[in-house]
């Protein structure tokens, strides 16, 4: 698709910033502070997430589309975010060992010139198979799992530990590619 405006990817993460890239857009990066304390269902964090880290990097652009998302792992309806520390790590993939959760990626479309918005929630079922503490902690001694939604990266060592998936890989990775181009073209079409 022809690139018909200037791309903000409101996030500093060095996943969504690769994926964006691969989908061969260029893009500026604007990672704005956000109040990210937001109680309710996965589902309803992630898409207020996503729009309010939208328009705090619209608030410093005159034009452009905004891409912001954010993206959380839920278990038993239970939102698990980013761990807190190691044993917070270690609590997360206990519970996900050997059962299935959703991975829910709230994406915001905003133009900054308009205001005009799309916002969608993704969701990807994952299932875990059994896991041991043995392996638990060796993977937490990567480091890997301490800044990543529901402590794992599917895209790392945690990808040995999926049994099953259900939707989009890149949507447990924080960023649907399939999705965000299809809402791209929409939002362009809509102009």
């Amino acid at each position: 698709m022809e690139q018909p405006f200037a791309l903000i990817l409101a996030s500093a993460s060095p996943r969504r910033r690769e994926l964006l890239g691969r989908m061969g857009y260029t893009f500026e990066i604007c990672a704005p502070d956000v109040d990210e304390h937001v109680e309710g269902h996965a589902q309803d964090i992630v898409k207020t997430l996503a729009v309010r880290k939208a328009r705090a990097a619209a608030s410093h652009y005159a034009q452009g589309v905004i891409i912001a998302s954010d993206t959380l792992v839920s278990l038993d309806g239970k939102p698990l975010g980013k761990p807190a520390d190691e044993n917070d790590a270690h609590a997360m993939l206990r519970a996900l060992s050997g059962r299935a959760h959703e991975v829910f990626t709230g994406v915001c479309l905003h133009d900054a010139a308009t205001g005009r918005e799309m916002v969608e929630v993704i969701e990807t079922k994952v299932r875990f198979r059994a896991l041991s503490d043995e392996e638990i902690w060796d993977y937490i001694h990567t480091g890997e799992p301490m800044d990543k939604a529901g402590a794992y990266g599917i895209q790392g060592g945690a990808g040995a530990f999926v049994e099953g998936l259900e939707g989009s890989f890149e949507n447990v990775m924080g960023f649907p590619v399939d999705d965000v181009e299809r809402m791209l073209r929409a939002f362009a079409q809509a102009q």
